[in-house]
């Protein structure tokens, strides 16, 4: 067994670190503050040609192999973790879900412009009473002959006010097993931002990734051509979990990142403060939590990257789905990115409870790994289901 990065992987690591540090760093601090979503550097970026890191090149993408996916995530993260979910989002719940059950026009028409960024991608499943419980949704579709016509509010939505493209999910309503099954007449739909009815409803104001706008979206007699379709009618639940699969793993990503951006910052802190005539570091209370982070963070590393192999493995070679390993990765790495961004908090003192320093933001921002893309319990109830088969 080989735990070396590639050439490739190395590569790809130094280009994206080198861009977050040099250009979503000077600018995430203010953004968090104030809001903003990173759009303007997601556009450079797409630059690079990242935004298209999960498309075929016969679309416009340079397709990387799913551990160079999760590397991508991480490094951003690292130092951005509101711009590391907005690649997340974009590459893996958009534009790998229409990459894998779009039929060739929908390719066609949509994924090159995801790839060279000039669309920003969303992703739209939950609802107010129908986060945990998806097949819970109330959004409602009604076929009206050349459309169908969708009424509903869905939540939650990461790149809700900023992105172009949404894939969305109600059911409708006259399908054979809607009202029979729990996910009765779940559909999958992509849905431009311009299309009639389709409004963005209230933003978030939220505790942590503030850079990153979350909205509810209001389907008002939204109008969706037939050939919006993402895959076939009354499929859609099956699409989603394959979704959540994928994206579990680039959440598990960015919780490796704000463990690693939170640790490097205690460590480097620790070497420069001095009491008692030493670093703090020498002191054996705060070299002992600089110990647990490395080897949490280590620990959550290997779980990432075995459930980035396994996604992979899954789509190349025709091997089971990635859903158990998805699941330890991203409940792992959630609860390793709290824990170690507290910790450094710690080790700061006071100043780790200031702006002054990024540990106060990485700790608000690790919070939300352990509740999107499934709740650390839904994570346990996943994985006690696949251990038991």
């Amino acid at each position: 067994m080989d735990f070396a990065e590639t050439e490739d992987q190395k590569m790809i690591r130094g280009m994206v670190r080198e861009f977050a540090e040099d250009v979503a760093g000077p600018t995430c601090n203010k953004r968090d503050k104030e809001q903003i979503a990173p759009i303007e550097e997601f556009k450079k970026f797409a630059e690079l040609g990242f935004a298209g890191m999960t498309i075929p090149e016969k679309y416009g993408g340079q397709k990387l192999d799913d551990i160079s996916e999760a590397i991508v995530v991480e490094e951003l993260s690292r130092v951005d973790p509101s711009l590391g979910v907005m690649v997340a989002v974009h590459v893996g719940l958009c534009s790998m879900t229409i990459a894998l059950s779009g039929n060739e026009e929908q390719k066609e028409k949509y994924l090159p412009k995801l790839a060279s960024g000039e669309f920003l991608g969303a992703y739209s499943l939950s609802e107010a009473g129908s986060g945990t419980d998806a097949a819970a949704m109330v959004a409602r579709a009604t076929d009206d002959g050349e459309h169908y016509t969708l009424n509903g509010e869905k939540m939650w939505v990461t790149n809700g006010t900023t992105a172009d493209l949404f894939v969305l999910f109600a059911k409708v309503t006259n399908h054979p097993d809607y009202g029979k099954k729990s996910h009765g007449g779940v559909t999958c739909f992509i849905i431009e931002k311009g299309f009639e009815g389709f409004e963005i409803g209230k933003k978030e104001d939220k505790l942590g990734i503030r850079s990153s706008d979350t909205c509810t979206l209001i389907l008002n007699e939204c109008k969706v051509p037939k050939a919006n379709i993402l895959g076939d009618v009354g499929k859609g639940f099956p699409i989603a979990m394959n979704a959540l699969d994928n994206s579990r793993i680039g959440i598990a990503a960015q919780a490796l990142g704000i463990a690693q951006g939170a640790y490097e910052a205690a460590l480097k802190y620790s070497k420069e403060r001095e009491t008692f005539g030493k670093p703090i570091a020498a002191h054996q209370s705060i070299s002992n939590y600089l110990a647990d982070m490395a080897v949490r963070i280590d620990a959550a590393r290997l779980q990432v990257y075995k459930a980035a192999w396994a996604k992979q493995e899954h789509y190349e070679n025709g091997s089971s789905r990635h859903t158990l390993e998805a699941s330890i990765a991203k409940l792992s790495a959630g609860d390793t990115a709290m824990w170690v961004s507290e910790r450094a908090v710690q080790v700061l003192g006071g100043y780790g409870y200031t702006k002054d320093f990024p540990v106060e933001r990485f700790f608000r921002d690790a919070k939300i790994t352990q509740i999107y893309e499934g709740t650390q319990e839904v994570q346990r109830l996943v994985i006690a289901r696949e251990i038991g088969k």
